[in-house]
């Protein structure tokens, strides 16, 4: 089996997510589908359909969230010992050897990664060059635009 990994605040989205689909959305496409019934024919019932598509939906996903929290492997960084090395969880500051520009990301599981809020997946092209570097390493980032170059500024535990 393999274990997903995910940060502690991934870990409480997914469950709360989880929960919402089994305790709300689970039993209000219940009653949709019952009330689709009444209206006759299901042939020709719209709503049935759209109900029903729903709830093949919200199964599939309550099955994924089930495996993926049944597989957790959840990392809190805060309680690992500070190294100024990449690990997943950690936020990492870098620079643009090219232009000096910088830039924070953190390492998180795939459910999680936010590009908007610099939550990267640590399968991506960028987590997979900058895990098991330390502090003032530089990295090459193999992205589809062409190699980026990187040096690690700092390394967080937050």
């Amino acid at each position: 089996m393999n274990k997903v990994p995910m940060t502690v605040a991934g870990e409480a989205t997914l469950r709360a997510e989880l929960e919402r689909l089994k305790k709300v959305d689970r039993p209000r496409i219940v009653a949709a589908i019952a009330d689709a019934r009444e209206h006759g024919d299901l042939k020709e019932n719209a709503e049935y359909h759209a109900a029903r598509e729903q709830q093949s939906f919200a199964e599939g996903r309550i099955k994924e969230l089930e495996y993926k929290l049944s597989n957790a492997q959840v990392i809190d960084v805060k309680t690992l010992t500070y190294s100024g090395r990449v690990l997943f969880g950690t936020t990492v500051d870098l620079i643009n050897i090219d232009d000096d520009a910088e830039v924070s990301y953190r390492i998180v599981g795939e459910d999680e990664a936010d590009v908007k809020h610099n939550m990267i997946s640590v399968n991506s092209p960028i987590a997979r060059a900058l895990v098991g570097k330390s502090e003032g390493d530089e990295v090459v980032v193999n992205a589809p635009g062409g190699d980026i170059y990187y040096e690690i500024a700092k390394v967080r535990h937050v």
